[in-house]
């Protein structure tokens, strides 16, 4: 039965064959299948194609001939298969280009076919003919149309991360081309592979333009891999370094005080500037680039300058190297003029301002500081930048002079005439000035006479009648105001001044006015915690405590408020007054109690006259009586005892 469905099998193919080899055969079917009954079909092919019977050889063909023993088949499968090579999906194999088109590359690898790759994977390649041998990555021995495909760009991927990789464990330098450039750093082309250079890893020096290595065939050294993420870091530094660390070694083994060398520039900051020595980097201090004052050293050096320095210190290790340039020429005190003592002019620029003084540069390198005090013969210390400003230029008086120390103070205030000479002939004391507001603190007023004059006004002395508690409630800084000189210090340089002395004491005339217990109308300007300010009349204020500035209904006087108050202090030396308000609301009610109790005093006292005079009228016309009515009194106290 099974060789029977096997032979049927055999019989479908056949016809499948026959089908497609023979159109005219396929229609003379088609034409018998329409025509005839299944029952004729079958008998037909019955005719056609008899089923054989018993076991059936089938490696006969139909002339029976290709009778091969199983030993000889074994043998010819081998001798076939000895024709090709054996390759494995994944691997890399060489391969012969055969011929080349427009599109594809075809190649021979000695398989049953042969396999094509794109012509664009040989662009680094422009030679390539054919018989040249390449290396080619199996990706499939036979694609959905039985072709065999191969890739040369992964085949070189594959050999490039293995040379990567054996770069990275066995510490190989390993080429590449510099590709483009990208945020960072730089991007390289390690035979196929993309890697990562950072910026950091180009050179030991900063680099400030990326574009000049793009195109650029490098040496680099592989310093991390990430398999993950197929991701290659190298660094070109390394190289450099490697190289400079013998030259370091020798340097820095070679250093010493005093010694001269050549740098270059290598960065620029704003305290100084850092020297590449070849290989060491060494530190120049700004206040080491030049005698004379700079603000930047940008302004004396450039990047990539190569200049001579001088090593000034080093720590044990040599880590840290301090430089100098400014210590290969002579100093400029050396070469200042040996005439210049004290009590000579000079004249130069302001190159510094400060808060206590300013820098003069008699020439370059040679500074002398002008105190704040030696700026203007005010006792009143201002701010130097009142006086000066970088760049001025100014003649000025040695004061100082120190040439071991290089030390030099000076003087511009000595340029112009004392103005404190004869000071009691142009200021007595009791005379009446006019002066400028120039400051003010807490306990006065600075003003000032003339250049270089002046005084103080305390505040208590700005006004007779108005407490000031900061004179910026009294006036403001430039405005002028009358003084009169109160006392002249010659010696210590000090004028004490009044405001309110201009005026008669108002005092001795409130002494009068405002008397303890006298009422007079005010107004309430303040409101305080212990009490309010209150505007009397002629410009005084008095002082209300609180308990005192309640009304009549119980409640509280408000600002602006008027009302009546009643003197219940006066300190005319303290400049004092206290008033009430609720004693006058009191002292009325006092009074009416006062009145009520004198008008009932009154009534009572003339109440007891009139009973006082009844009295004695009764007593006159009763004295007769007076025994009926004891006895009356007896018989009824009598009653009552019985009663009870």
């Amino acid at each position: 039965m099974a060789k029977k469905q096997e032979a049927e099998k055999e019989l479908a193919a056949k016809n499948a064959e026959l089908q497609g080899a023979d159109t005219k055969v396929v229609k003379d079917t088609e034409k018998i299948e329409s025509e005839a009954d299944s029952n004729l079909i079958d008998e037909i092919k019955s005719n056609t194609w008899s089923t054989p019977q018993g076991d059936f050889d089938w490696d006969l063909d139909e002339k029976a001939f290709g009778n091969y023993s199983d030993a000889e088949r074994v043998k010819l499968e081998e001798e076939y298969a000895g024709t090709f090579n054996q390759i494995n999906q994944g691997e890399i194999i060489e391969g012969v280009v055969v011929s080349i088109n427009n599109k594809d590359v075809v190649l021979n690898i000695g398989f049953k076919s042969d396999g094509l790759v794109a012509l664009s994977e040989f662009r680094d390649l422009p030679d390539l003919k054919v018989g040249d041998t390449v290396d080619v990555f199996v990706e499939s021995q036979e694609d959905a149309n039985g072709q065999l495909v191969l890739s040369r760009k992964r085949a070189k991927t594959q050999k490039s991360w293995e040379e990567i990789n054996n770069a990275l464990e066995n510490d190989k330098i390993i080429d590449g081309f510099v590709k483009s450039r990208t945020k960072g750093g730089l991007i390289v082309d390690i035979k196929g592979v993309e890697a990562f250079l950072p910026g950091s890893q180009i050179d030991i020096k900063p680099i400030r333009d990326y574009d000049v290595y793009v195109g650029k065939t490098m040496e680099f050294k592989v310093v991390k891999i990430n398999h993950e993420f197929k991701n290659v870091v190298v660094s070109h530094k390394v190289l450099i370094e490697d190289d400079l660390e013998n030259q370091k070694s020798e340097i820095v083994a070679k250093l010493e005080k005093g010694q001269v060398l050549e740098g270059t520039v290598k960065n620029i900051t704003d305290f100084g500037v850092f020297i590449d020595l070849g290989g060491v980097d060494g530190l120049l201090h700004i206040t080491d680039i030049s005698w004379g004052r700079i603000e930047h050293p940008k302004e004396v050096l450039a990047l990539d300058q190569t200049i001579n320095v001088v090593v000034l210190d080093f720590d044990d290790e040599k880590k840290r190297i301090a430089l100098g340039l400014k210590q290969l020429s002579e100093h400029p005190w050396e070469s200042l003029d040996k005439g210049l003592e004290i009590g000579s002019k000079v004249k130069g620029k302001i190159v510094t301002v400060a808060d206590y003084g300013a820098f003069l540069e008699i020439i370059p390198g040679v500074e002398g500081l002008i105190h704040v005090s030696e700026m203007s013969w005010s006792q009143n210390l201002r701010s130097p930048q009142e006086f000066l400003k970088v760049g001025d230029e100014i003649e000025a008086e040695i004061l100082t002079l120190d040439r071991d120390d290089r030390k030099m103070s000076l003087g511009i205030k000595q340029l112009t005439p004392d103005p404190w000479q004869n000071i009691t002939e142009r200021y007595p004391v009791g005379s009446k000035q006019s002066a400028v507001v120039k400051n003010m603190t807490n306990f006065g007023v600075f003003v000032e006479l003339e250049d270089g004059i002046d005084g103080l006004i305390h505040i208590s002395d700005l006004s007779w009648s108005k407490k000031v508690n900061h004179p910026n409630e009294f006036t403001k800084v430039g405005e002028k105001l009358d003084v009169v000189v109160l006392e002249l210090d010659e010696e210590n340089r000090k004028l004490s001044l009044g405001h309110k002395q201009l005026e008669e004491n108002p005092w001795d005339t409130f002494e009068t006015i405002f008397t303890e217990g006298s009422v007079h109308e005010g107004t309430v300007i303040k409101v305080g915690d212990k009490g309010d300010i209150v505007a009397l009349q002629y410009g005084v204020e008095g002082f209300c405590p609180n308990k005192h500035s309640v009304k009549e209904d119980g409640s509280s006087l408000k600002v602006d408020e008027v009302a009546e108050f009643k003197i219940i202090e006066f300190n005319k030396e303290n400049k004092r007054l206290v008033i009430s308000h609720s004693r006058i609301w009191e002292d009325a009610k006092a009074e009416a109690r006062i009145e009520e109790f004198n008008a009932r005093k009154k009534e009572a006292k003339t109440a007891n006259a009139a009973v006082k005079k009844v009295k004695d009228s009764v007593e006159k016309s009763t004295l007769g009586d007076l025994d009926v009515l004891a006895q009356l009194k007896e018989q009824m106290e009598d009653d009552e005892k019985k009663s009870k």
